[in-house]
């Protein structure tokens, strides 16, 4: 068992915590002025707690804002009521970690107590009774009563059970002092039930365990002193030279705390306390306790019959203890007992009658030692939390120089709308490492590159647990900046559906702009459509499935997601399929967000960004967008997934004098020669569901916006036939892409 010193060290640097956890950055008055410094340094440990403790409150107003100052740009997105818990888990982690620095020196210092040993069970010889005799009930009725008492303070119980023909049960238990009350009667109980079954049928018995000692017999033995059966235990260490002196200072210590504790009143009869060392020996330490229902003179009997026997049993041993049913002792060279002033008053000097210089200079050098590991406990917690918090800041540091880059892309303008500024926290969790990217993509090696395009390429990466991501890498000189990188992590962060890509993660490191997708395994939409082979692959239950698919996703944007949203960069290159062919939305760069409480009016912007082809007239020549422009941009992706021809790649001959696709299939339209324009390789299929997603499609590319269905209108023409479409009025004619 470890010693009591750490023990009350531990439960001192609890108390410290108590206060801390409540904001008491300063020590507890109580503290100062407790027991806890003595001149005995016996709570070292919490001395070394109180230093620490007073060094993280002085450095409250520097050390804490210093963190704050180092993650300063959590503040521009964190509300003040964050901030505030985050300095109360720095202030609990750094006091955690002080405690646990005053602790480890203390525990290199410490002796361990060999004072744990097994229950002694003593079957005192002195008549049994049977099985059915009222005593054995009695008696087991005593012990399971004990299970129904309460605690008491002082540790010690005087029990009987039944009446007075002569078969009544009694019992008595005893506790160490520093017990605690609740230990202390679950040490009795259990002592009660192992001693019955140990000493079955024995009239008198008793047991004594590490924390406790309990006896039962057949007759009064409350009041009444006993002095067998006897235990002692020692520790093996005798003494080899100086004999009569050792002898003379241990039965001083002992008498002086015998006539204490003989002095007590009825509740404890204990005493502790010290005797000054002798030369070639440290100091002494000694208990004395007897069971509170003896009067003085049996108190101070049983105690000088268990020292009358140290001869016999322990002669010029250091460590020993002595018990009897009545009393018990202990002695030993190290302090094994909690202090208490109140047990343990000033001892007066026993020195050898022919030593005393040698006594004296013993004691100066005891002390002298004494102070030599208080200064080594104080001193070595002190420095490692000083390296501690010199490391924690070059740490922040670094850390901040790092996310500086990170941090001026977040908070560089705000998205459109009205977003608050705590939907920055949001992303934090999608924080990637460089190093990590490298690693998945085999340092983003061609092998990889699933694509290339003019914002950078796109890399096949598996992370260490064996999930496939694809890794979107911005070339420096890429259309996409910053504000739109921002705004789709942003976006992608808050959005959830089936047939919207889904961001893992995102990297800012330097120049390094990095997204980070799930792995869609087919690609993108427009590597399958335009290609002469791999068109053949999409049969037209495939091409009616991603219709509906594109359009239950921009549904959602526009209309079912906590914010209203315009992608406004919507085309075949932008929509992803997965290994089923269902089709997922990406690339929110240039995307639009409002609070679903803002009407959906038109909205303009100077800076036109996006893909010729597919935007519409009044977007590309104006700058003014709506829900509208990504219905217009629909019913493009409509018209070529059917025909299977690139909207700014002229007509069917790819000749540059000819009719861009939305001319081309409004003139099949009104000519009545529809049929033309689908897809050869579609030859199997419902040539009606054609026609109508043709006329869907016409109807979403009308030149005026106000003529143009919502997408919940076209998800409603798609799904249900009983729904009668308009006849579309001429198509917007857009210019080529440049």
């Amino acid at each position: 068992m470890a010693s009591k010193g750490i023990t009350n060290s531990s439960e001192r640097c609890k108390s410290c915590l108590f206060s801390f956890k409540f904001g008491m950055m300063r020590f507890p008055r109580r503290y100062v002025n407790s027991r806890l410094f003595t001149k005995e340094h016996q709570s070292c440990s919490s001395l070394g707690c109180f230093l620490l403790f007073y060094v993280a409150a002085i450095s409250k107003q520097r050390v804490l804002k210093k963190l704050i100052t180092h993650w300063g740009f959590l503040i521009d997105y964190r509300s003040r009521t964050k901030l505030q818990a985050f300095m109360e888990h720095v202030r609990v982690i750094f006091f955690f970690f002080a405690c646990f620095l005053t602790l480890v020196p203390f525990h290199a210092f410490a002796q361990v107590d060999s004072y744990e040993f097994d229950p002694d069970f003593n079957c005192v010889d002195r008549g049994n009774f049977t099985a059915n005799s009222t005593f054995a009930g009695n008696l087991n009725r005593l012990v399971s009563s004990l299970s129904s008492l309460k605690s008491k303070a002082y540790g010690f119980y005087n029990l009987s059970s039944g009446d007075s023909s002569g078969e009544r049960a009694y019992a008595i238990g005893l506790c160490r002092r520093e017990v605690k009350r609740d230990d202390c009667l679950s040490c009795i109980q259990t002592a009660a039930r192992n001693l019955t079954k140990q000493c079955p049928l024995t009239k008198q018995a008793v047991v004594w365990y590490t924390h406790c000692m309990f006896r039962y017999s057949n007759r009064t033995i409350y009041g009444r002193k006993e002095t067998n059966p006897t235990k002692a235990f020692i520790a093996g260490e005798e003494i080899s030279a100086n004999r009569d002196d050792f002898e003379r200072l241990q039965r001083g210590l002992l008498d002086r705390l015998k006539g204490i504790a003989a002095a007590g009143g009825p509740n404890r009869k204990y005493a502790q306390g010290n005797g000054s060392a002798s030369a070639g020996y440290r100091r002494f330490y000694g208990t004395v306790q007897c069971t509170p229902d003896l009067s003085e003179q049996d108190c101070n009997d049983c105690l000088v019959f268990g020292f009358e026997n140290i001869p016999s049993c322990c002669d010029a041993e250091i460590g020993l203890r002595w018990f009897s049913p009545s009393c018990n002792f202990r002695f030993e060279t190290w302090r094994f007992y909690e202090f208490d002033a109140d047990l343990e008053p000033d001892p007066p000097a026993i020195q050898p009658a022919d030593s005393p210089p040698s006594a004296a200079r013993t004691e100066r050098t005891g002390k002298g030692k004494g102070g030599s590991k208080v200064i080594i406990a104080i001193v070595i917690p002190i420095v490692l939390v000083a390296l501690l918090a010199i490391c924690l800041c070059l740490v922040l540091k670094w850390r901040k120089n790092k996310s500086g880059d990170r941090n001026k892309v977040l908070r560089k303008s705000p998205l459109s709308g009205s977003m608050a500024e705590d939907e920055f926290s949001n992303t934090e969790s999608l924080l990637v490492q460089f190093e990590t990217l490298k690693t998945a993509t085999d340092n983003f090696s061609s092998e990889n590159e699933l694509g290339r395009g003019g914002f950078g390429s796109v890399y096949k990466g598996v992370f260490p647990h064996g999930q496939e991501i694809a890794v979107k890498r911005l070339s420096g000189n890429s259309g996409q900046g910053d504000n739109e990188f921002k705004n789709e992590i942003l976006l992608l962060a808050k959005l959830q559906h089936r047939n919207l890509v889904r961001l893992i993660g995102f990297c800012i490191q330097g120049q390094e702009r990095i997204l980070v997708y799930e792995f869609i395994k087919n690609a993108s939409l427009d590597q399958f459509i335009f290609d002469t082979e791999k068109r053949q692959l999409l049969d037209w239950v495939v091409r009616y499935k991603m219709i509906g698919g594109i359009a239950r996703g921009l549904l959602y944007l526009h209309e079912d997601s906590r914010f209203r949203i315009i992608h406004r960069d919507l085309k075949a290159s932008n929509i992803l399929l997965d290994q089923e062919m269902n089709p997922k939305i990406a690339d929110f760069g240039l995307a639009k967000l409002f609070d679903t409480g803002q009407t959906m009016t038109d909205r303009f912007t100077s800076r036109i960004a996006g893909t010729y082809g597919y935007m519409a007239p009044e977007y590309a020549m104006h700058g003014q967008f709506s829900v509208k422009t990504d219905v217009f941009s629909f019913g493009v992706l409509v018209i070529e997934i059917i025909t299977g021809k690139r909207n700014n790649n002229g007509g069917s001959n790819g000749d540059e004098d000819a009719e861009d696709l939305l001319s081309w299939v409004w003139r099949c339209w009104r000519e009545d020669t529809i049929l033309s324009v689908i897809d050869p390789s579609l030859t199997a299929g419902s040539r009606n569901e054609m026609l109508r997603c043709i006329h869907i499609g016409l109807l979403c590319v009308q030149e005026s916006a106000a003529t143009r269905p919502t997408m919940a209108t076209v998800s409603l023409m798609l799904n249900s036939y009983s729904f009668t479409l308009p006849t579309p009025s001429r198509p917007a004619f857009v210019l080529e892409s440049v």
